[in-house]
């Protein structure tokens, strides 16, 4: 990886300067410490940490690749939020039973427009699914609305983003969005008529069936 990013055209060392270096990988494992172990501020006389990163630019930079990628502006695009877990094996900071996926593990949120990704936080999972994706939907809108102020936005997400905060700042900025409703008793009433329809045509068919409903 190392060598393919500073542009060799020799990734797999076969013309090394060192014969005992020759067909071996670029990177050695301080190396590759180093590169596991970026810091915001590389202190001097710090052993490992030799690499800094500004987290800001790399959030920028992932909604830059998604703008660059197209010839013109599209007149409507969706992004979609999710949540999802990444399971813990050992006793990492911020470790957390979630209850839904039945494991220890982190939440990280991710922004997609379609297989572009846009945004991506790590998050301990002892929290609601929704939380910070306003903060990171508020940075992401404004950079493309920079590039593209025409460009129509829906946001869409499961029953675990269908929370005031994020629909009250979708409704102040213009935004659409399409959120799931979790399942409740008052819901299921509402739709008896539907879910009956729905239920005797998969019967029928043996296929998945829809019907739509508004109130």
């Amino acid at each position: 990886m190392l060598a393919v990013l500073a542009e060799k055209e020799d990734a797999s060392g076969q013309s090394r300067a060192r014969k005992r270096d020759r067909g071996k990988a670029l990177a050695g494992k301080s190396t590759l410490n180093r590169l596991e172990l970026t810091a915001a501020e590389v202190k001097e006389g710090e052993r490992y940490k030799k690499i800094g990163i500004d987290p800001a630019a790399v959030d920028r930079l992932l909604v830059e690749v998604f703008l660059e990628s197209h010839e013109e502006a599209p007149k409507e695009i969706v992004l979609d939020v999710e949540a999802t877990d990444d399971p813990l094996h050992w006793e990492q900071e911020g470790r957390f039973f979630h209850r839904y996926y039945g494991e220890y593990g982190y939440l990280p949120l991710y922004i997609f427009c379609g297989e572009a990704l846009l945004g991506a936080r790590l998050r301990a999972s002892n929290i609601d699914a929704s939380a910070g994706c306003v903060e990171e939907l508020e940075r992401i809108v404004k950079q493309i609305r920079e590039a593209w102020p025409g460009v129509k936005i829906t946001i869409r997400g499961d029953s675990g983003f269908c929370r005031e905060e994020l629909m009250k700042w979708c409704e102040e900025q213009g935004v659409d969005y399409v959120l799931g409703l979790a399942k409740n008793e008052r819901l299921k009433a509402a739709i008896a008529g539907e879910l009956e329809e729905v239920a005797g045509e998969y019967a029928q068919t043996g296929k998945a069936a829809r019907r739509f409903k508004e109130f």
